[in-house]
């Protein structure tokens, strides 16, 4: 076998191994922030904040962790919804989003929540990682319901 032929066979397996695992990175959606008007359908995927997205028109919620509220008037804060709270929630949404998108990952669902919305609970969990359990260790999340009310 020659060289150059050699290399051309290298050099296809790189872009076969490539165009491989680029597919199956692809199946996983790219989740934008959601739009504030923004309906919902039966393919509506997009981030919501720090622990709620829609998911191909699936209202799904974080279960047992919360991270603050983006609008001053949703705030579990001691405190009232201050800049503070708006600027980590931010932070938390930007962060939740950064995760789902820049890795593969697994959703373990659990039961509903009880607000009016009957949100599905759910875990996504990143090389066995729970995504929720990443935003606590990084200060953006709390455990819910048992966790510290952030106090900002």
């Amino acid at each position: 076998m020659s060289i150059a032929f050699s290399l051309l066979m290298r050099g296809a397996l790189i872009v076969v191994l490539a165009l491989i695992s680029g597919a199956a990175f692809a199946d996983y959606p790219q989740l934008d922030i959601c739009g504030p008007s923004q309906p919902n359908t039966p393919d509506k995927t997009c981030i919501v904040d720090g622990d709620t997205l829609w998911l191909f028109g699936e209202n799904i919620r974080l279960e047992s962790y919360d991270t603050p509220e983006p609008n001053r008037g949703n705030s579990k804060c001691p405190n009232g919804g201050t800049e503070l709270e708006v600027e980590l929630a931010s932070e938390a949404t930007s962060r939740f989003q950064d995760l789902l998108n820049g890795n593969a990952w697994t959703i373990e669902r659990g039961g509903f929540d009880n607000t009016r919305s009957q949100r599905q609970l759910a875990n996504f969990v990143i090389d066995g990682v729970d995504v929720g359990q990443i935003l606590v260790d990084e200060g953006l999340a709390r455990w819910y319901p048992e966790g510290p009310f952030f106090l900002v």
